[in-house]
């Protein structure tokens, strides 16, 4: 399956571009809803996050996303040929003890 891009995040016309973003819109950069960020943040998975400002807004950087969805390919054999158990090496069973 040909890898899929992923779409650059939402900006409207005259912002600059940046390399952190809110949780709209890394939800929306990953095709995931808020609520499952937040989730995921309260149980210490998905990926990585941080709180900024005197607010504690949470926050992401871009290039964590990147990061963290391509080890998330590396983690499904789907994806990833060497995890792949059909392609894995036949092991030799070892022989069965019998019992005197």
């Amino acid at each position: 399956m040909p890898a899929r891009s992923l779409p650059a995040p939402t900006a409207s016309p005259g912002t600059v571009r940046t390399a952190f973003l809110t949780v709209k819109d890394a939800a929306d950069y990953l095709g995931l809803s808020p609520h499952t960020l937040y989730v995921w943040r309260h149980r210490r998975q998905g990926p990585p996050s941080f709180r900024m400002g005197p607010r504690g807004r949470v926050m992401y950087r871009l290039e964590a996303l990147d990061a963290w969805v391509r080890e998330q390919e590396q983690a499904d054999s789907r994806s990833n040929a060497a995890l792949n158990p059909l392609t894995a090496p036949r092991q030799e069973r070892s022989p069965r003890l019998t019992r005197a």
